[in-house]
């Protein structure tokens, strides 16, 4: 499936070397103003400018929104709101060794045996380039949340053993400078998320919020609260460190939870010729917090 949500219902559409990636966002209230510059400085965050280690592409590609409905004014109208984003740095001749090929560590393999063929050209639908426009739809879901006091800040907290901010980049490039990737950690927080919001028992928040971050490229695995290093932990300690969430239900303090996203496989050292992110979780942050705000907005309205 491409949607995602009920009452804010999100169709993502496009391929990485196609014309075009985009979307479509119903169930936006009529009346909520739009913040274009927003949107543009989030999807320069998702681009990792002025980052170390990022791809040449991602630095390249304009990613220009184009309008196509649904605002009028910079403000929504209430009907369907529909986004198109060109691929203007596409180069799917950089991929013609590929028909024949599966990258590993890529969906390569299994798109073609569950559909019987494939996009070969940059992994298709399974590329990060689809990314861009779920920051463009969580952007507006961060609007119209910000207006109810509710605000997401998403942080790379580690990369690789690292954990000193200040360090980030040095190991970044050490890893770049080799032709190989490595892994990061990514936190995110939501402030002034109101006591209740999540449906047990098969819509729990901490479910919810983990079927979103599951879904982004990359992500290997979630955590809320203390998470796995739990299992190290004497029950009275863990029952003070819930992460906002019991029980399903957020209890009204700030909930934490944190995504960790594996190395591009990708890499010279692997032999992969192409552009590549020497660690796609510092892009991951804008994505993470998008997400977010759609999963919220369909919670609580």
């Amino acid at each position: 499936m491409n949607t995602f949500g009920d009452k804010w219902s999100f169709t993502s559409f496009g391929e990485s070397h196609g014309a075009a990636i985009g979307g479509v966002l119903d169930g936006v209230p009529a009346g909520l103003p739009i913040d274009f510059a927003m949107i543009r400085a989030e999807l320069e965050r998702r681009a990792g400018k002025g980052q170390t280690g990022v791809s040449a592409r991602a630095l390249r590609e304009p990613d220009e929104v184009e309008w196509l409905s649904g605002v009028l004014d910079s403000v929504s109208l209430g009907t369907p709101i529909a986004f198109l984003i060109r691929n203007k740095d596409a180069r799917p001749e950089d991929y013609e060794a590929l028909k024949h090929t599966y990258r590993v560590g890529h969906a390569d393999k299994a798109y073609e045996l569950k559909y019987g063929i494939r996009d070969y050209r940059g992994g298709g639908r399974a590329s990060a380039r689809e990314t861009a426009a779920r920051v463009v739809a969580g952007c507006i879901a961060k609007q119209d949340l910000a207006a109810k006091g509710v605000t997401i800040r998403a942080a790379l907290v580690q990369v690789g053993a690292e954990t000193n901010p200040e360090k980030f980049a040095e190991t970044i490039e050490s890893f770049r400078r080799e032709g190989d990737s490595i892994g990061g950690i990514v936190e995110c927080r939501i402030h002034g998320l109101p006591a209740g919001t999540g449906e047990p028992i098969f819509n729990k928040l901490q479910a919810e919020l983990a079927f979103a971050m599951m879904s982004i490229n990359a992500c290997k695995g979630f955590e809320y609260g203390t998470g796995f290093a739990g299992v190290t932990q004497a029950g009275s300690v863990i029952n003070a460190i819930s992460g906002g969430i019991s029980g399903g239900i957020s209890d009204g303090t700030e909930v934490v939870f944190r995504c960790v996203f594996k190395p591009t496989p990708s890499t010279p050292k692997a032999g992969v010729k192409g552009r590549h992110d020497a660690c796609v979780a510092t892009r991951a942050v804008p994505v993470v917090e998008a997400m977010t705000a759609l999963t919220l907005v369909n919670l609580i309205g």
